[in-house]
């Protein structure tokens, strides 16, 4: 157990499994008192039990993301119960697949109402509750999808887009209050929601030749990212976009491929 972020009060949506997960265990090995959120309990107090056992400091918050009431009330009990909220993790996220000209107008709404609105719902919270106690920091996930056009992934696309220059415009008004914004952009990581696919040999060895580092990531290298960009030791870092994808979004190296 080290001191990184010792005695910081951290939320992070999506909290359960994958990025959100392993960002929350790595917090509280540094020190951080650590929130997560997410819709299902039992996943959340698995993670809580795993970071007690160990010797860190957790709790839980089940809300969901798309819920601008219950979300908000959720980041807010925990600044009324710790005294303040000193990093917001934004990691939670929905998608849909299809192609456009078959996408129903709920399936594109729907990779915005968490992704997008979430993120800004938890954003002007956090902001409000920050500037209230001399700052703060936020990071926000997006996505590679957000930096290229996905086919069959136009919405989610689109949403990650939206939270890469939305936290750039945070970035710009929160820095008089000494509120940070950054962003980490993953590339394909193995979690949860990725397993399905890279389960089948054929996929991922496809997947992996499209990366220079030719591999998937892990969540806890994208932890490891996080876990920097809310430190004190990247004080003079906002409005950042930090790509962990293993040299994926390379233009020079995906054209000569």
């Amino acid at each position: 157990m080290t001191t990184r972020m010792h005695d910081k009060v951290v939320f992070i949506s999506g909290g359960g499994s994958g990025i959100g997960a392993a960002t929350a265990r790595r917090m509280a090995e540094e020190g951080a008192m650590v929130i997560v959120c997410g819709r299902r309990e039992a996943p959340l107090i698995e993670i809580v039990e795993q970071i007690r056992a160990a010797g860190g400091k957790a709790d839980l918050r089940v809300a969901d993301v798309s819920d601008e009431q219950g979300f908000i009330a959720a980041i807010e009990s925990v600044a009324d119960q710790y005294g303040r909220l000193d990093v917001l993790v934004n990691n939670a996220m929905a998608y849909t697949w299809g192609a456009i000209d078959d996408m129903s107008t709920a399936d594109w709404h729907a990779n915005f109402s968490t992704t997008v609105d979430g993120t800004f719902w938890g954003t002007r919270t956090a902001m409000r509750l920050m500037k209230a106690s001399g700052g703060g920091s936020i990071v926000n996930l997006a996505s590679i999808c957000g930096l290229f056009g996905m086919p069959w992934m136009a919405g989610y696309s689109a949403a990650k887009a939206a939270v890469i220059n939305f936290s750039r415009a945070v970035a710009s008004e929160g820095a008089a209050s000494n509120i940070r914004c950054n962003v980490v952009i993953p590339g394909v990581v193995h979690t949860p929601a990725t397993e399905g696919m890279l389960e089948d040999a054929s996929t991922r060895e496809k997947t992996e030749r499209l990366i220079p580092m030719r591999r998937v990531g892990h969540a806890t290298e994208l932890a490891n990212a996080v876990l920097f960009l809310a430190s004190d030791e990247a004080s003079y870092i906002t409005g950042a976009s930090l790509a962990v994808d293993g040299g994926r979004g390379s233009e020079l190296y995906t054209v000569l491929e």
